[in-house]
């Protein structure tokens, strides 16, 4: 029998979901980098921040680090060797803090769900 938090409609529930926050990411992105490419002075600050993940698979980890470099603003760098930590490129961090929990609330939460994890 199928858990029902684990089963196959959760699963593709949570792959709905997560293609409609990358779609709002992807936009609001987009016009913050546009923004930031047209201004007359350009006042950012880039870092490399430290994503520690939960994610169980290496799909997992690979799903966020490609939505991550989709949404305008960011890349992924690497990943530790076992997966446990994405380093990312911000262009513009204010706060380490908000950009991990942005991440981890966004993208991660909804591919552990996907993944099976309640």
């Amino acid at each position: 029998m199928t858990d029902r938090r684990t089963g196959p409609m959760p699963r593709l529930w949570a792959a709905l979901v997560l293609a409609g926050i990358f779609v709002r990411e992807l936009l609001l992105s987009s016009i913050i980098v546009a923004r930031t490419a047209f201004a007359r002075k350009i006042d950012v600050q880039p870092a490399i921040v430290a994503v520690p993940l939960k994610l169980r698979t290496r799909l997992g980890v690979s799903i966020v680090a490609n939505l991550v470099s989709l949404t305008p603003g960011t890349t992924s760098l690497h990943t530790s060797e076992d997966g446990s930590i994405l380093y990312i490129h911000a262009l513009d961090t204010l706060d380490e803090e908000d950009v991990i929990r942005s991440i981890k609330t966004s993208f991660e939460k909804w591919v552990l769900r996907m993944e099976g994890t309640p």
